[in-house]
């Protein structure tokens, strides 16, 4: 998932946030691939402190309108990131029916 090109400021705010794929590869074309970000959400939100105003998973990228109860958008939106294109990374390479594994993670996603 590509980094954002803004900066939080205030960390107690709410901000409408998106983050693309890299190269805008249509990696959530397939359910088990949103399902994956669906549940870090889910995760982020019950212990992370994470609140989810509203949610929009497209075919390559995802839209959020968030805030964080601790006061830490940031660390949480980089927790967030990190933990789920390492687990699509993860999917993509074990999944017995991607045609598209040998080329997706290098293409899509940057390591870190």
């Amino acid at each position: 998932m590509s980094a954002g090109g803004y900066k939080i400021t205030d960390q107690g705010a709410t901000y409408f946030v998106s983050f693309a794929v890299v190269g805008w590869v249509d990696v959530f074309s397939r359910k088990e691939y949103r399902d994956i970000v669906i549940d870090s959400l889910k995760y982020c939100q019950a212990e992370k402190g994470l609140v989810i105003y509203a949610w929009c998973i497209m075919s390559n990228h995802v839209h959020l309108i968030i805030s964080a109860k601790q006061n830490n958008v940031s660390d949480v939106l980089g927790d967030l990131k990190k933990y789920t294109s390492k687990q699509i990374i993860k999917a993509i390479q074990t999944h017995p029916a991607e045609s598209r594994k040998e080329c997706l993670p290098d293409r899509s996603f940057r390591r870190g």
